[in-house]
């Protein structure tokens, strides 16, 4: 069972960032924590994925004062996902023509709902940027899904002022990541795991940090 889940692990944050680069390379606008990364990577110089390490990083300085534990897939998840994302821009080029720019942005949808369901099948603790919105839930008291809008409404206007994409493709994630998250969360779950709610998998409004996906 150790072995499945390293390799859903692994394989589901390789995937991620993947996503991640391809979502880029489709031009159609990022989630809101890439269009942050985007946006301090044309301030400063540095490529997204490097960004996306520091910021993760950074961010997981915030848990200390949450009292929130990272985990193997925490640690895994600064480091993995914006190399991967550079590697990925590396590789694929620039498209111009439309057809293939929304057939690219679907795809690195689908992948990132493939490699959500992945990665957090495995519990092996959840993501920087999870990590932060569950430990301020369990902080504040304040619903779940509240503190996830708070946090991404800042983090896509912060982006946003610093040059980073919102579009078309922004609102297709937000609609599609969450249903697409929870099918493939069902398909990837290993059994024999103890039954306990994921802090990034949502099921409702309730004010529990079980209820609310939040993929990085």
């Amino acid at each position: 069972m150790l072995a499945r889940r390293l390799i859903q692990l692994y394989a589901g944050l390789t995937l991620y960032g993947v996503s991640m680069g391809l979502m880029l390379r489709a031009g159609f606008g990022l989630e809101p924590w890439s269009v942050l990364n985007q946006g301090i990577s044309r301030h400063t110089g540095l490529t997204i994925g490097t960004v996306t390490i520091v910021s993760g990083a950074l961010i997981l300085l915030l848990w200390i004062p949450l009292r929130q534990r990272p985990g193997l897939g925490t640690v895994s998840n600064v480091v993995i996902l914006g190399l991967v994302m550079d590697g990925t821009l590396a590789l694929v080029p620039e498209l111009h023509a439309p057809a293939p720019r929304i057939a690219l942005l679907a795809f690195a949808v689908v992948l990132n709902g493939t490699a959500t369901g992945l990665y957090i099948s495995a519990r092996f603790g959840p993501g920087p940027r999870d990590g932060l919105m569950t430990g301020l839930h369990l902080r504040t008291g304040r619903p779940v899904r509240l503190v996830r809008t708070c946090i991404e409404v800042a983090v896509l206007a912060a982006g946003f002022a610093l040059g980073g994409s919102i579009g078309v493709g922004t609102v297709v994630y937000a609609l599609a990541i969450g249903p697409l998250a929870q099918f493939f969360l069902r398909c990837f779950a290993i059994k024999g795991l103890p039954e306990r709610p994921s802090p990034v998998v949502a099921r409702g409004g309730a004010a529990s940090p079980g209820r609310a996906i939040l993929p990085e």
